[in-house]
């Protein structure tokens, strides 16, 4: 599992947006919100740049953690 640190999130409407953003270049990946930590952890093909371009164009700051 790879591990994102992301700044912005705050409700349930922020982990849809970025569920769906990985999920819409990965159909099977997992993606855990962590809200309080500010981290989304993500089970993938996908390489760690192709979730950070994914949840980038849903309007996050986007780090590896």
């Amino acid at each position: 599992m790879q591990v994102f640190n992301v700044q912005g999130m705050s409700c349930g409407h922020c982990v849809k947006a970025i569920t769906n953003a990985v999920q819409a270049k990965d159909p099977a990946a997992s993606v855990r919100v962590d809200l309080a930590a500010k981290e989304v952890g993500v089970e993938s093909a996908l390489t760690s740049d192709q979730v950070i371009k994914a949840i980038s164009e849903e309007g996050y700051a986007v780090t590896l953690a």
